[in-house]
């Protein structure tokens, strides 16, 4: 088996790339140049393009993917090259980086742990999952090539005695016996279970509860505090344990559980909870004053729960909780002095498999690899890093041929040029006017959208509606039809087989201005379409300076639940009778500012003209309305049409006993480790024949206003949607920051303020919802550390209680930088859909919880919202919504099931969510 040689005269001003061709069938090594002065000078790529015919015959069904390291993630880490230099002049020097091998077993808690990393390594992880690397493989980059100083093994929904949910990590820790190895949670319990213990059912699930821990102060716990009060607590997640009495004696304990008791967030953080509503864990008492966690045959006893362990020869370690990782990251990734000096001492042709620059990429690519996103197009190259994110990568021909000469003003390569012909590009240039104060001038955002939409049934028309702006919870109103040359209407219908080989392939209707219709069979699915679509766009930023909201033009409208399939979902058990996306493309647009009570209209078109004919009549139809205002409370005169098909009630489809009943199934899978959230759902419905559909969105936006709120008709498929949601999905503003603010945790408001205050007092102090709160803060922060720059992933506002008209809400904030190299569309991919509406491990969740339905949900559990022609985004999570179908609305509702749930509880929290909608539609009828 021969090595991978990297040659000493790599030099860094070399013009183009050069390929190195292995002598066997591994990896071959071209580098790759970057000319802008203010970046390092090369990048280099480690590629796995040879394999034997085994590897071959696999490849050949599913297109290689590559997986990226690219170290301009890094926040100032590498200066200099390293090719060609040694990196220690002395032995016990530390390195500037540690090259980690993360293998990620299909957990949303993996990207938590590869932004911990990439900051305290200075070098992002290569994140491969457990079904990626042969054993071949694995050999092969660990110890032919010293491509890496340590492995982390994530954690994972299932047990390690499931070969199909550990993969190839248990052969990983039998025999890779001299590498440093972490295993978290799964990963944890496989090192136990390698060396013969049993890993068994925990007396109690936990999940998103906190416990404190004590350890026997080995390295990796340097400068922790340890025991009862030392104020170190972790939250566990976890349904399975390590059994103690089966350890073996080359397995130590150093962490166990400082108590039986677990805690609830806010018990851990907060002095001032009301007695009745803390928990009895804040009184436990240490037996005599102190605890001994070995009983006198050295085994940890039974009612403390084992937290971690090492192997008293090998450098392997396992800790049970992985929230608050990062406190023992640092003494691990420091405890890998044989592999580093193994690696100091190497011959000075540079470290192989690794980035010689702090703008250098590795890239391994790998065959047979089934990522979170769909094959690419063959007319350009695409580069897939370590999150499974596409980057693209402008094909040989024409990087070398535009390198040095389609030079933005940044310095970097043109990509929009290269990446899409002239006679793709649309450029696109934007007009706009503003009207102060007018909103309130003219009775409001009702009265305006009434005045210029709501004829002709409002058909084809958009409103995102903030119709509930209370602590500035949103301020922006955009709304709108079909009028402008540019408006098209895409209408998105997934395949009726969306298995492993149709995934996420389906059927693309296009209408345009002149109402003709194009029908086209999308091999790669909606959401690469529309990426594409959206990078074909070139404008100007000067067009929108001065305008305060980021939707200037572009796509609005929803993406179907069904759309999760491509996103990394396996499949769609169930076909959604609706359209999986439909989008307008609003080149015309009103946008009410809420705080200010001024009024912009929008208008974009291709090239340059100096008519404003849409802007001009839009004004005189606003000015006209002053003379007719009525406030904004007022109905409008619009008729009801009540229809004799109409029933008494909406119906469920799945009575009491069968929800209930369902809650059991997931509690099941959640005892099992199967999930630790898994977020279920139902639908209720009702025929209600002919209804002014707008007349009723109009009255439950009064009966339950919301924040992120809107209205779509579709007219064409006979749908309207109505929609009065509390929750933002993900949101990219153009400062590149993107936000989510997921809800877990909802009662009902109270009869009297003495009453109401109640409610949200259990609300806020529910272990149960704080629980779930948190799991899926977790998740969203996962869900963004796939795009975002390492170390800016935070969360500004956690667990806040928002108040709305029918219930109080639990919700929380995630923010982050995104990173320069992946778009819009990408990031939405990396997320949806909202981990609020699947619960997690989310693909492991998604499975279970459609095996658990009966039905499609359709629109339901999707997002509604805008792309922006300039790759801004704000979506929501569509809840609390009634979609009109048919003759039938259909109204979705569900809840989060964990190990604390009451399935009693459970289905009338399910019913609660339903009230507001189902109420509002009985009213207008």
């Amino acid at each position: 088996m021969g090595s991978l040689r990297l040659s000493s005269n790599l030099h860094h001003h070399q013009p183009w790339p050069i390929q190195y061709q292995p002598t066997t069938t591994y990896p071959f090594v071209e580098g790759l140049p970057c000319t802008n002065k203010n970046m390092l000078e090369s990048e280099l790529f480690v590629k796995v393009d040879n394999f034997n015919n085994k590897d071959k015959n696999r490849a050949s069904n599913h297109d290689a993917r590559k997986l990226v390291m690219s170290s301009n993630l890094m926040p100032q880490p590498l200066k200099g090259s390293y090719v060609g230099k040694k990196h220690l002049q002395e032995p016990g020097q530390k390195l500037e980086f540690v090259r980690t091998l993360l293998i990620d077993n299909y957990d949303s808690y993996t990207y938590n742990i590869y932004q911990e990393l990439s900051v305290i390594n200075g070098l992002p992880p290569v994140v491969v999952r457990n079904d990626e690397l042969t054993w071949k493989d694995i050999c092969y980059y660990l110890y032919e090539e010293n491509a890496f100083d340590n492995v982390v093994i994530s954690p994972g929904p299932g047990s390690p005695t499931c070969p199909a949910d550990i993969g190839i990590c248990l052969q990983v820790l039998l025999d890779c016996w001299d590498i440093p190895i972490l295993g978290v949670c799964l990963g944890h319990q496989a090192l136990a279970y390698v060396h013969g213990s049993k890993v068994v059912h925990a007396s109690e699930p936990v999940h998103g509860r906190l416990s404190e821990i004590e350890h026997n102060g080995c390295r990796l716990f340097n400068d922790i505090p340890s025991g009862h009060n030392s104020g170190f607590k972790v939250v566990r997640y976890h349904s399975l344990v390590v059994d103690v009495e089966s350890l073996p004696d080359e397995l130590i304990p150093i962490a166990w559980t400082s108590s039986v008791d677990a805690l609830s967030f806010l018990e851990t953080h907060k002095s001032d909870v009301p007695s009745e509503f803390a928990a009895g864990s804040f009184s436990t008492k240490l037996k005599n004053g102190s605890y001994s966690p070995f009983s006198h045959s050295g085994k940890l006893q039974s009612e403390k729960v084992l937290m971690g362990i090492m192997h008293s020869t090998r450098p392997h370690y396992g800790l049970q909780p992985y929230s608050s990782i990062q406190r023992v990251l640092q003494p691990f990734m420091e405890g890998r002095y044989s592999r580093i000096l193994e690696r100091s001492q190497r011959s000075t042709g540079g470290v192989r498999g690794h980035p010689s620059s702090k703008n250098g990429i590795l890239i391994i690519q790998i065959p047979h690899v089934s990522r979170l996103f769909t094959e690419v197009p063959r007319h350009r190259q695409l580069v897939n890093n370590a999150d499974g994110q596409l980057y693209r990568k402008a094909f040989r021909s024409n990087l070398l041929k535009n390198s040095e000469g389609n030079r933005s003003c940044s310095g970097m390569v043109d990509m929009v040029n290269l990446l899409h012909p002239s006679n793709g590009v649309k450029y696109l240039k934007l007009k706009w006017k503003r009207f102060k104060n007018l909103a309130g001038q003219v009775g409001g955002a009702k009265n305006i959208f009434c005045e210029l939409y709501g004829h002709h049934k409002a058909e084809n028309t958009f409103w995102l509606d903030s119709s509930s702006i209370e602590k500035r919870r949103a301020r922006f109103s955009f709304m709108g039809g079909k009028g402008g040359t540019l408006w098209k209407q895409l209408t998105f219908k997934l395949s009726d087989r969306s298995d492993m080989t149709l995934k996420g392939r389906g059927f693309l209707s296009v209408e345009d201005a002149q109402g003709s219709t194009k029908s086209t069979f999308l091999e790669e699915g909606f959401l690469d379409f529309l990426k594409k679509e959206l990078l074909s766009f070139c404008y100007d930023e000067k067009d929108y300076e001065g305008l305060p909201f980021d939707f200037h033009g572009g796509y609005i409208g929803y993406m179907g639940y069904s759309l999760k399939v491509e996103c990394g979902a396996l499949s769609n058990r169930h076909k959604s009778g609706t359209p999986d996306a439909c989008f307008f493309f609003a080149d015309n647009l009103v946008v009410i500012d809420h705080c200010s009570n001024d009024v912009y209209v929008l208008s974009i078109d291709e090239g340059c003209t100096s008519k404003t004919p849409w802007l001009d009549d839009t004004e005189q139809k606003l000015l006209s309305l002053k003379t007719s205002a009525t406030t904004e409370g007022e109905e409008p005169n619009l008729q009801a049409l009540t229809s004799s098909q109409c029933q008494a009630s909406f119906l469920a489809d799945k009575s009491r006993e069968e929800y209930i009943k369902d809650v059991d199934k997931c509690m099941e899978y959640i005892k099992d480790g199967e999930s630790y959230e898994l977020c279920l759902t139902t639908q209720m419905r009702k025929r209600i024949g002919e209804m002014d559909s707008l007349g009723l969105y109009l009255h439950l936006r009064e009966k339950n206003p919301a924040p992120y709120a809107a209205w779509l008709n579709f007219a064409k498929e006979n749908l309207c949607i109505c929609c009065s949601s509390p929750e933002r999905f993900l949101r990219l503003d153009r400062n590149g920051i993107l936000e989510a603010k997921p809800i877990k945790g909802t009662v009902a408001r109270g009869a009297t303020l003495e009453e109401d205050e109640q409610h949200k007092l259990q609300l806020q102090y529910s272990e149960k919802d704080q629980a779930e709160n948190l799991m899926i803060v977790d998740l969203l922060r996962n869900d963004l550390g796939r795009v975002c720059e390492p170390g800016s992933v935070h969360v500004p506002h956690l667990m806040d209680v928002e108040s709305y008209a029918t219930v109080h809400t639990m919700v929380s904030t995630i923010r982050g930088k995104k990173r320069s190299d992946v778009t819009a569309v990408d990031c939405v991919r990396a997320a949806f859909p909202g981990g609020s509406m699947t619960g997690a491990p989310k693909l492991r969740s998604m499975e279970l919880l459609d095996s658990i339905e009966n039905s499609s949900r359709g629109i339901y559990s999707g997002s509604i919202g805008f792309f922006s022609y300039n790759q801004t985004f704000d979506l929501n999570i569509v809840i609390r919504t009634v979609v009109i179908h048919e003759g039938e609305a259909s109204i979705g509702a569900g809840g989060a099931i964990i190990a604390l749930s009451n399935p009693e509880d459970e289905y009338d929290e399910m019913v609660l969510k339903t009230q507001a909608p189902a109420k509002a539609v009985m009213e207008f009828l």
